[in-house]
């Protein structure tokens, strides 16, 4: 069942949105040559309770229930599509793609959003795929409207992505988004169009294309959350929450 949100509840998503878009940009500042990703880890936590909120993700359990994500947020670096783990010996480079995915709790409701960064110099493929992945993300905000339905937003994200040579990664989903991190509906990044419930006025989403450059298919490595590319070729990943408006799609991780 997809809940559709009071006004109330809305502002509560606002406002745990408002802070997790302010800290992804305050990490996102610090990724450079040099810095292991263990720092932007803990400035991330310690910047969340500062703001009295939460970290979302700090001892989430994994789907198999057996183990918990030991971190305050998810650095991915280059094939390493999602869930890569913060560690002192994870140093950044030139060149590298690193992916920030991030969120907290606020009085109960949760913010959801991810970005990557990439670090100078890259190659023009590599800023390619950057673009392609952000405007993806955008064009996926575009077609959640009511009256659409869910595969909708599948199908403009999948098009895009593809209409440029990169692939979709399909073993990862967007989702519903609220009192808990993981709501209904799964929101796959591929899909033909007009298949799905019908999106309806305050419905929540949370929707985050992942992007490979080469074989869209991946991996998961033995710590059991770190997924990566199986060709070994860098990916990228963009997210917001966002809520279905009358008009447009109301963004909801973004600082005003």
């Amino acid at each position: 069942m997809i809940i559709i949100k009071s006004e109330d509840e809305i502002e509560k998503m606002r406002e745990a949105g408002r802070i997790t878009a302010l800290i992804l940009q305050e990490v996102a500042r610090m990724v450079k040559p040099g810095v292991p990703t263990s720092r932007l880890n803990e400035y991330a936590e310690r910047r969340t309770r500062e703001l009295g909120a939460i970290p979302a993700f700090k001892n989430y359990p994994h789907p198999s229930g057996l183990i918990r994500y030991p971190a305050s947020i998810c650095v991915s670096i280059n094939e390493e599509v999602v869930h890569g783990i913060p560690s002192r010996n994870k140093v950044i480079r030139e060149g590298d793609l690193v992916s920030l995915d991030f969120g907290v709790i606020k009085d109960g409701y949760y913010g959801d959003s991810a970005l990557t960064v990439g670090v100078e110099p890259l190659d023009d493929r590599r800023r390619e795929l950057l673009n392609v992945t952000k405007e993806a993300l955008y064009r996926g905000i575009e077609a959640a409207k009511p009256g659409a339905r869910l595969s909708d937003i599948s199908n403009a994200v999948q098009t895009y992505v593809e209409s440029h040579g990169f692939g979709i990664v399909r073993d990862f989903t967007g989702h519903g988004i609220g009192s808990s991190l993981h709501e209904e509906p799964q929101i796959p990044n591929f899909g033909p169009k007009g298949r799905g419930p019908v999106l309806r006025e305050r419905m929540t989403f949370a929707i985050e294309p992942m992007v490979a450059m080469g074989d869209w298919r991946v991996m998961v490595k033995s710590d059991g959350w770190t997924a990566v590319t199986v060709d070994g070729l860098p990916s990228a990943h963009f997210e917001h929450t966002i809520v279905v408006r009358e008009g447009e799609a109301e963004i909801l991780t973004k600082v005003e």
